[in-house]
């Protein structure tokens, strides 16, 4: 417990920033305007003054055409990735702190929206994986690169009202992607330290171009903060868009040796940018062994799959609701990172759990933890997961968002039609001790110890206690489908 208090002044200043906008949030609308949490995100005055210059006096945006997809590309070093999110969790001070707790309930209010609409885009039956901080980095970045009217309902969809038209209730895209790196760094800030395992978590962005189109060098350098490794690429997309898709695949697999399937099946052949953001997450387990032998999960009542588990002995923060019908259980992947495991008592009762769960109740619900000495066995996890930007906003009655009437003047001067816009999540968990079988661990002492056991389809999310940010949310129906 001492080191969890000595670990992160800067998470004692987030849980202060969090009350104050807990506060704002319960006042009466006529009220927010004098304490405005979202002044920290819009542009300055003095940024303003320079924004408002005539436009004859700024120089035009150096343009750049993308280097051909056959182009020589390094592969992704993903150390080098996360000790550049520890640089800018390290650095987390003053009204940054604010600014990192406010995009965290963005980006949490966002991704219960839109995680929402994806299972009601998919099976039921089937797994999910979902990523907020990938989605809000992606509607960001198209922020970044947006004019009106556009920008205005992009801002709006992001969550942050335009008080008025002026330039100083404009979201400033720049600082809101250092908030998001920021946030990021805090997930792998602490791994590594007191004996916990490492965390890692890599974002690597794919911008594909039609040949010939230029893209504006400030836009694409501006991503940096939400995907350090950006690779913008040329390629005919019309010809063949299966040969196109396949070609993406094969670059974004070779260059991160992530195996995220297929999860580009065919680009729009009247389109001249994709936009492709994947996402890597590696945990660790501590005090987790791999047992000796796959074991069974029960997809349904039916049908069972035999799949590696994992099982842990430990005190972990615990919650059982009758009434509500599920279990809750937070296992420590560092100091400040929970993974949450979401377990319905009956397995039928999953979709409507599950409707329960990714509201904002699962928030509140941490409240109720109270530590409890238990076994934990679960299934080790290998999820991918991908989606099309797009067809979310369609189904959200935004089809035309980033449609070919959208205003996206600052990423090309070229008339931009945009894509697929993709993002896929890689979601690894295993034990402390990787991949050597050993023998169960003994079971703990006392009459209060509980065994659990997640071997039918239950719901996760990983959780930075700091930033209260939920960097991962997902459904297992199957250990060994992918979502």
């Amino acid at each position: 417990r001492a080191h969890r208090r000595a670990m992160s002044p800067a998470g004692l200043g987030l849980r202060a920033a969090l009350l104050c906008l807990l506060a704002w949030a319960g006042l009466p609308a006529a009220d927010r305007l004098y304490i405005h949490p979202f002044h920290m995100l819009v542009y300055s005055k003095s940024s303003c003054e320079q924004l408002e210059k005539p436009s004859g006096e700024a120089p035009p945006d150096p343009t750049f055409t993308p280097v051909p997809i056959q182009a020589k590309t390094s592969p992704v070093d993903e150390e080098a990735l996360r000790e550049q999110l520890v640089l800018a969790a390290q650095k987390l001070q003053g009204e940054d702190k604010m600014r990192v707790a406010t995009v965290g309930m963005l980006l949490n209010f966002m991704g219960f929206r839109m995680y929402k609409t994806l299972t009601e885009t998919q099976a039921a039956a089937g797994g999910a994986v979902f990523s907020p901080t990938a989605l809000f980095g992606t509607l960001t970045s198209f922020y970044l690169g947006a004019q009106d009217p556009t920008a205005g309902r992009l801002q709006a969809f992001l969550g942050v009202p335009g008080e008025d038209q002026s330039c100083t209730s404009r979201l400033d895209g720049h600082k809101v992607l250092s908030a998001l790196q920021t946030i990021q760094g805090l997930l792998v800030l602490q791994g590594g330290a007191g004996g916990q395992a490492r965390l890692l978590l890599s974002t690597v962005l794919g911008l594909f171009t039609a040949p010939g189109l230029r893209l504006k060098q400030p836009f694409v350098g501006g991503l940096a903060p939400f995907a350090p490794v950006t690779l913008p690429r040329s390629l005919d997309l019309s010809t063949d868009p299966q040969l196109a898709a396949e070609k993406i695949n094969r670059f974004m697999q070779a260059v991160t040796g992530w195996k995220m399937g297929s999860p580009l099946q065919e680009v729009s052949p009247d389109s001249n940018l994709i936009f492709n953001a994947q996402v890597h997450f590696q945990g660790q387990m501590k005090g987790f062994s791999l047992l000796a032998g796959p074991r069974e999960f029960w997809v349904d009542n039916a049908t069972s799959v035999a799949v590696p588990m994992l099982s842990g002995t430990g005190t972990f923060p615990h919650w059982s609701d009758p009434q509500r019908n599920l279990s809750l259980t937070r296992v420590p992947l560092s100091a400040n990172v929970g993974l949450l495991l979401v377990q319905p008592h009956d397995a039928a009762a999953l979709p409507e759990v599950e409707t329960l769960t990714f509201q904002h109740d699962l928030l509140t619900w941490t409240k109720n933890l109270a530590p409890r000495a238990m076994r934990l066995t679960m299934p080790q996890l290998a999820l991918r997961g991908s989606y099309d930007l797009q067809d979310l906003l369609a189904q959200a009655k935004l089809a035309t968002l980033l449609g070919a009437e959208a205003s996206l003047g600052r990423i090309s001067d070229g008339h931009l039609r945009v894509g697929q816009v993709l993002n896929s999540v890689l979601f690894e968990l295993k034990a402390e001790k990787g991949e050597q079988p050993t023998e169960p661990a003994p079971q703990p002492t006392g009459p209060e110890a509980l065994e659990v056991t997640l071997d039918r389809p239950f719901l996760f999310a990983i959780q930075d206690q700091d930033s209260t940010a939920l960097h991962f949310l997902g459904r297992v129906a199957n250990p060994l489908s992918m979502a």
